[in-house]
């Protein structure tokens, strides 16, 4: 079963290709994506990795955590499997206006 990784401390310049192929280096990459901000389309300074097995997952961690990667060193850890919260569509002051 693949394994969630979470990784921080992003460039805002790196791609999910380049996620992909520094991951690759440690086993089977399923997917890479990095988070996008919705209203400026700039990348929020990190993103997820799933590796194919947990051995695989456990090296990425290893080799990952801490190493600099586009001039940014790299928090590298398992994700943690929470639901997402559904976000209001309202201004942020609430709807007693």
């Amino acid at each position: 079963m693949a394994k969630k990784l979470y990784v921080g401390n992003l460039s805002y310049n790196t791609t999910e290709d380049g996620l992909r192929n520094l991951f690759s280096g440690f086993g089977s990459v399923a997917s890479a994506k990095i988070i996008f901000d919705r209203e400026t389309g700039n990348s929020k300074g990190f993103g997820f990795i799933e590796m194919s097995t947990d051995e695989e997952a456990s090296a990425a961690i290893a080799g990952t955590n801490g190493r600099e990667f586009d001039g940014r060193q790299l928090r590298v850890n398992e994700a943690m499997d929470k639901p997402r919260r559904e976000r209001s569509s309202g201004g942020g002051y609430g709807n007693n206006w």
